[in-house]
């Protein structure tokens, strides 16, 4: 590892720290208000999902518009896996979380295998379809506790907790995408031809991909489900999965960090407009609207903000001064 990019990792580590600490002393004095906190969690899950569609929006090139599907299935999991009770407080709650990731996963091979030898239009149409589908069987069954929902979850919303969540999450997806297997799905998205004639395999990195999306929408699914502590199939219908696509083509597909930033944007601006209730929605609609006419690659396009620049700029300043 060379000195930029190791310094970069520590610089990027110590503001995380100083972040968590920052909210959290907030949180505890009371500065920042139990809505606002509410509004910071769901800033934290809308984060985890816009990144984990980005990795197949973005980085593969495919549109999906059944991620709310793949969220509630990993919501209702570790609902029900907490429902029973057999681990309590933080252990159980990061097991449920795990346990909803899983089955999303699970279920995202399921899909994704026949699903992804389509592409464009035809791939989008199967997964709102099968998005669908999950809300329709969400209600029919009883043990999800049917149209009337699923009551009685252990409620944990504690903001810290949620936030160390939401960085494991966006740092091993940014992990995976910047190794050997992030630059095979990065090279069927540019050519997915001239990569499986390199000896790519475009079946299982196109399936991989969208299963590792699946798991961490299925994650926060789980952050989802123990924060409101009811849920109901209408959570996750297909207007949810439209709100995260928006955040990553907002952000720019293919962006991480772009992502990030559209998904704070876009959670904080609703509530902030709720006073003009009968403007909100009017004014959250001509954002987009003008973005994409001025800005149609999103707010970074494929771009990264990194820290690594900086880092680079002030060695190569400091050994300027050395040399003087």
């Amino acid at each position: 590892m060379d000195r930029t990019k190791k310094w970069s990792y520590i610089l990027t580590l110590v503001l995380v720290v100083i972040g968590y600490f920052f909210l959290t002393t907030l949180i505890s004095n009371g500065v920042i208000s139990r809505y606002q906190s509410t509004v910071m969690i769901f800033i934290c899950i809308n984060i985890i999902l816009a990144v984990s569609l980005n990795i197949t929006v973005g980085c593969l090139g495919q549109i999906t518009i059944g991620h709310a599907g793949f969220m509630s299935i990993g919501a209702y999991a570790a609902a029900l896996f907490a429902k029973t009770g057999l681990l309590d407080g933080l252990p159980g709650y990061l097991v449920a979380l795990i346990l909803g990731g899983i089955v999303a996963g699970i279920v995202g091979i399921i899909i994704g295998i026949p699903a992804l030898r389509l592409n464009g239009d035809y791939l989008a149409i199967i997964t709102l379809a099968f998005g669908e589908i999950i809300r329709v069987l969400i209600e029919y069954f009883n043990f999800t506790g049917g149209a009337q929902g699923l009551r009685g979850i252990p409620r944990f919303n504690k903001f810290g907790i949620i936030y160390i969540v939401m960085v494991i999450c966006v740092m091993m997806m940014f992990s995976l995408m910047t190794s050997r297997h992030g630059r095979a799905i990065l090279a069927i998205r540019d050519d997915e031809i001239a990569s499986g004639a390199s000896g790519i395999n475009t079946t299982y990195y196109k399936t991989f991909a969208f299963t590792v999306s699946a798991v961490f929408a299925g994650i926060a699914g789980g952050i989802y489900a123990h924060n409101l502590g009811i849920l109901g199939a209408r959570q996750f219908d297909f207007n949810y999965s439209i709100n995260i696509l928006v955040m990553v083509v907002l952000g720019g597909m293919g962006s991480f960090t772009g992502s990030i930033l559209s998904a704070i944007v876009l959670t904080i601006l609703p509530e902030a407009l709720r006073e003009f209730s009968d403007y909100r929605m009017i004014v959250y609609s001509l954002l987009l609207i003008l973005t994409m006419i001025f800005r149609p690659t999103g707010l970074l396009g494929r771009k990264e903000f990194r820290i690594s620049k900086f880092v680079e700029r002030f060695i190569t300043r400091r050994g300027t001064t050395n040399e003087k």
